[in-house]
């Protein structure tokens, strides 16, 4: 004879609907069911779960026991209140996986970080053996590097004068701006030399090229305030962990050694959004506000960690591209922090000798230097220009070792250098520039 089949319990809908709200308010749902789902809204449910609290809620007993078993029993009682149960979820919607319950608990594994309390003991992964070997876990880093800083050589006024394009009394000027600010930005047309000068004021003030106290690092538009000061950035295991940027840690080796210079060179400063950039550094950046008794709590920094502050010793020196139209002007209360030197493109003495000292031609060390002049005083003219537009001697510093290439080297520099930049000059002036092109490469 037939089994008789068990008298089912007298449930309705709306409990059930409100057994399915009260899982919702109480946050995280009960671990889910490995073989089947109850589907509401979108939302999966395990179905004896959901029938153990309605339950519960139909006759008011909080330790009243579902008395039907999970499976066929269960889910009869549900769909006949018109509820959708599926069989084997996807642990992902749209999972190629659905119905491989072992690898929809380790996708889920992947995502979460944590096993999954829910799978059963056979399908969660279990510590290997002691026996079993290990496999050295991946690491993500930089290579080493296959060179060494270069040995520190002495460095003085003299070097420096041989060397840059500027008079004795600019270069003085700078070098009194720089000790009585600590804070400097070499300012100027594109190629006029900003960041080979800042190096070298630099090095007077070292007395040597010690490169262990000169750091450079450039800006641009995505440059932040994590990478610069202090921030949440990936290790070499792949984890978020808080770091301290280029400027904490210059600090950090300026502080230990107090009674020498440390300089860190910030080239395009202008690319970067300065106030995100330097934080609370505009209130440090003073030359009155260094050391400990100015020290500030980073954002970033934990509870208990010692304050920043910017060490004496330190001394920030910027180069700004004026020419460049993307940018915006300088903050009044970043401006104020700085002291200013302006570069200007110098076809004159200093760059003819200089090309003189490396072997080329008069003729066309002439050449050069009369139309770069002339082409100069036409964009210094033309009101939608200006000054800081002007062609920076840099394109020019290097010639050729042999002397009967000069001419084609110069040749080329214009065609394919000075040329297209006049273009852009004039972009709404196509007849303008194609002018000065012609007089440029006749």
């Amino acid at each position: 004879m037939p089994t008789p089949t068990p008298s089912l319990p007298s449930l309705t809908r709306d409990q059930v609907l409100r057994a399915l709200r009260q899982m919702d308010l109480d946050g995280p749902r009960m671990p889910l069911s490995t073989v089947y789902d109850l589907v509401y809204q979108g939302r999966r449910y395990a179905p004896r779960a959901v029938a153990q609290l309605a339950f519960r809620l139909a006759t008011e007993q909080p330790e009243a026991a579902w008395p039907l078993p999970a499976g066929a029993p269960t889910n009869r009682v549900l769909e006949q209140l018109d509820f959708t149960i599926a069989t084997k979820r996807p642990t992902l919607e749209n999972s190629s996986l659905d119905g491989d319950v072992a690898a929809q608990e380790q996708m889920q594994e992947l995502y979460t970080g944590q096993p999954s309390d829910s799978a059963p003991a056979k399908l969660r992964k279990l510590p290997p053996t002691p026996a079993a070997p290990q496999a050295a876990p991946s690491v993500a880093q930089e290579p080493a590097p296959t060179y060494s800083l270069p040995p520190a050589q002495p460095y003085d006024r003299a070097a420096a004068l041989a060397e840059l394009f500027i008079s004795a009394e600019k270069l003085d000027a700078a070098l009194a701006a720089l000790r009585r600010r600590h804070n400097l930005i070499l300012q100027g047309p594109p190629g006029t030399g900003k960041t080979f000068l800042a190096r070298r004021l630099a090095w007077l003030e070292l007395g040597a090229t010690d490169a262990a106290r000169v750091e450079l690092v450039q800006f641009h538009p995505s440059y932040s305030y994590e990478d610069f000061v202090q921030g949440f950035r990936p290790d070499a295991q792949g984890k978020f962990q808080l770091q301290n940027g280029i400027l904490v840690d210059f600090c950090q080796r300026a502080a230990q050694d107090p009674e020498r210079p440390y300089f860190l060179l910030i080239d395009e400063l202008n690319r970067g959004n300065l106030a995100r950039i330097f934080g609370e550094l505009l209130l440090l950046l003073e030359a009155d506000k260094r050391g400990p008794a100015y020290a500030v709590r980073l954002p970033y920094a934990p509870a208990g960690s010692p304050p920043f502050f910017v060490p004496a010793n330190v001394h920030f020196i910027g180069t700004m591209n004026l020419a460049d139209r993307s940018l915006a002007p300088l903050d009044y209360a970043l401006r104020r922090r700085f002291a200013f030197v302006s570069l200007e493109p110098e076809f004159g003495a200093p760059l003819r000798e200089l090309l003189a000292a490396q072997g080329v031609p008069a003729p066309v060390s002439n050449q050069l230097i009369t139309r770069l002049t002339a082409l100069n005083q036409v964009i210094t003219d033309d009101p939608d220009l200006g000054p800081d537009f002007c062609i920076g001697h840099s394109y020019f510093c290097q010639p050729p070792a042999e002397p009967a290439a000069a001419s084609a080297w110069l040749q080329l520099i214009l065609e394919q250098e000075i040329a297209p930049l006049l273009d852009d000059y004039w972009l709404d002036q196509p007849a303008k520039a194609a002018q000065q092109k012609k007089k440029l490469l006749a």
